[in-house]
């Protein structure tokens, strides 16, 4: 019965073993992004977003905040239009204060801020849409007269903040 059994034992471990050794050797550091990013998508512009919300000037803030994270991660260049690989363009769709909570004399004491953008990401050498009109949400509370200082201002922030983070998973990342 060994005889019988011990080439095919054999061979399982000798596949065990390896399927093994090939597993460890692709489990090492968990990384996101494979660390090269597409030729087509180096040097990146980013067009200030149009405002169809209205919140003056809250565009331009968006816009702001997607560059400096772009250049804060550094992994693209922010560049000018015209030597630009891909674009960024899009819009402000919403921005709306909602309330959040109230006093028991039912004034309203909390309030968030809910922004969302739509945005599309192109390579210009090929025409190639990477997402088209993709939505991007984002929300901050802020509380009326908090000692700790929160304010409609913070809270867009956070709200910008949660954005960016998003955009960056889609644009950077390499999954």
């Amino acid at each position: 019965m060994r005889a019988a059994f011990g080439r095919p034992r054999g061979l399982v471990g000798v596949l065990a073993i390896a399927l093994a050794a090939a597993c460890l050797a692709g489990c090492g550091i968990y990384t996101a992004t494979s660390g090269r990013v597409d030729e087509n998508r180096k040097r990146v512009f980013v067009s200030f977003l149009e405002n169809d919300t209205p919140e003056a000037n809250i565009g331009v803030e968006l816009s702001d905040a997607i560059v400096t994270a772009l250049q804060r991660d550094n992994t693209l260049k922010v560049v000018g239009e015209d030597v630009a690989d891909a674009t960024i363009t899009g819009k402000v769709t919403r921005y709306l204060l909602r309330e959040m909570a109230t006093r028991a004399d039912l004034t309203v004491n909390e309030y968030q801020v809910q922004i969302a953008v739509s945005l599309t990401f192109t390579i210009r050498r090929t025409g190639e849409t990477i997402f088209e009109k993709r939505t991007f949400n984002g929300a901050g509370n802020y509380v009326l007269n908090d000692p700790q200082g929160t304010s409609e201002q913070t809270a867009r922030a956070e709200a910008a903040g949660e954005i960016v983070r998003d955009i960056l998973a889609q644009v950077v990342e390499d999954w």
